[in-house]
């Protein structure tokens, strides 16, 4: 690390610094952490967003290509979503009674969403997951369940750390402890290997007629391998096991209706959050009228899940969506940006490719095989963020994004490519100034 190297960060790492005695570990949200970029160059607090660029306390103005870890779809302060939310607010954000919109957002839902006959609400991704998995416990009486992908905090989720991770033989999440989840619930919660249909039917006759539900986040990065899903729902049907697809990521983006609707694959029950509303709270549970229509005797109940703010900023996005026939724009400027970005990466001298779906390309560095990747990334994060761009790599662009930003960031990934191809022929840390940057947790899925 070079100690003369100047921050342009330096209020943001003056609060990050307050917020440790304030805040545990730093943040609300552990992916919000200044270790998951290049502390002491990314940007740790912002002071205002709007399209595709947003402005860090510090004056720096950067090109956000997180977007709210894909929460932001439409572009920041999207003025057809801002305007719904502020007429509502007028009319105020939560009423003692019930209100009218529930029914309205309930009814596009069922008509999108190929799974959705019948909704529940939540204000957040984890928590809706947690809701889906507590009604398929009770529709089936069954206590197990299996799972693939990252599907929040809760006790159900975070018990499966009591087991392990079975690609490697360690704790499905890497780094995440147990702490604080009863161990009497080891072994209600087992992971499965994404893409591995031999290593879901050993689990289903190992824990045969105790799993309730599959849950497992259809796709995220990358297309599922051919008929994957398929198979999958027909291994559910055939075990009476409720599937459930979490499409927390990949809803909306893929299409409007989830990644179900694109693939042709339609579970009992679906999660929904992030890019449904454009980053207001918002959540939802939606299903089959058999899975879902015995959750009214279950105690499933929040002040907060209907409050008026998520769901009109939830029917406003969804309707923007489909008038700026959002599908086609994500598959063209995803064309667009791989097309640039891989020649980017061919031309490095870098063993590293832009891969991934048009609506969240990736750069891969798994070719790497002398170096620690993390290392190499690290650098390359902290050489964009220098420039202006902020991301970890993973891009998630918003309908505001512009050939003139992707021309921005291939010509500031052209810069520090650059930087890292002389590093990784000479001592790495002397170019380095950031700490290693650190996954929150492994996923089971890519």
């Amino acid at each position: 690390m070079n100690p003369n190297n100047k921050s342009k960060v330096s209020k943001s790492l003056k609060i990050y610094k307050k917020a440790k005695k304030l805040i545990p570990g730093n943040t609300q949200l552990i992916s919000r952490r200044s270790n998951q970029f290049a502390h002491g160059h990314s940007p740790i607090y912002g002071k205002n967003s709007k399209g595709s660029y947003f402005t860090d306390i510090d004056g720096n103005v950067f090109l956000d290509w997180v977007n709210a870890f894909s929460a932001i779809i439409l572009g920041h302060r999207n003025n057809n979503v801002d305007t719904a939310v502020k007429k509502q607010i007028d009319n105020g954000s939560i009423f003692t009674i019930n209100s009218p919109l529930e029914i309205e957002l309930a009814e596009l839902l069922c008509e999108i969403i190929p799974s959705s006959q019948m909704v529940k609400y939540t204000k957040g991704g984890g928590e809706a997951c947690a809701l889906g998995i507590r009604i398929a416990r009770g529709v089936t009486n069954k206590d197990k369940i299996l799972f693939s992908g990252y599907h929040g905090w809760h006790d159900w989720y975070q018990s499966a750390n009591f087991l392990s991770n079975p690609n490697d033989g360690e704790y499905p999440f890497a780094g995440i402890e147990a702490i604080g989840v009863p161990k009497v619930l080891k072994g209600t919660s087992i992971p499965f290997s994404y893409g591995d249909i031999s290593n879901l039917e050993k689990l289903i006759i190992e824990n045969k007629n105790e799993i309730a539900a599959i849950i497992m986040e259809p796709m995220r990065s990358d297309y599922p391998p051919n008929n994957y899903l398929q198979k999958i729902r027909k291994i559910s049907k055939d075990n009476n096991i409720i599937l459930i697809f979490d499409e927390v990521t990949s809803g909306w983006r893929i299409s409007v209706g989830g990644a179900q609707k694109a693939l042709g694959v339609t579970p009992d029950m679906s999660i929904f959050s992030k890019a449904m509303s454009n980053g207001y709270p918002m959540g939802a549970v939606v299903g089959s009228k058999d899975v879902m229509e015995p959750a009214s005797r279950m105690f499933v109940s929040s002040s907060y899940w209907s409050d008026n703010i998520g769901i009109s900023a939830t029917i406003s996005t969804i309707n923007t969506l489909i008038s700026q026939n959002s599908e086609i724009w994500f598959e063209d400027f995803g064309k667009e940006f791989k097309g640039i970005i891989s020649k980017i990466c061919e031309d490095s001298g870098i063993e590293i490719q832009c891969k991934g779906v048009e609506s969240s390309p990736y750069i891969s560095f798994d070719s790497i095989e002398e170096y620690d990747t993390k290392t190499i990334k690290t650098l390359c994060i902290q050489e964009m963020a220098k420039r202006g761009i902020h991301t970890n790599l993973t891009f998630h662009p918003s309908m505001t994004h512009t050939i003139k930003d992707i021309n921005k960031t291939a010509n500031a990934l052209y810069e520090s490519l650059k930087i890292v191809k002389e590093a990784m022929g000479s001592n790495i840390e002397n170019f380095l100034d950031s700490p290693i940057s650190e996954d929150p947790f492994k996923r089971l899925v890519k």
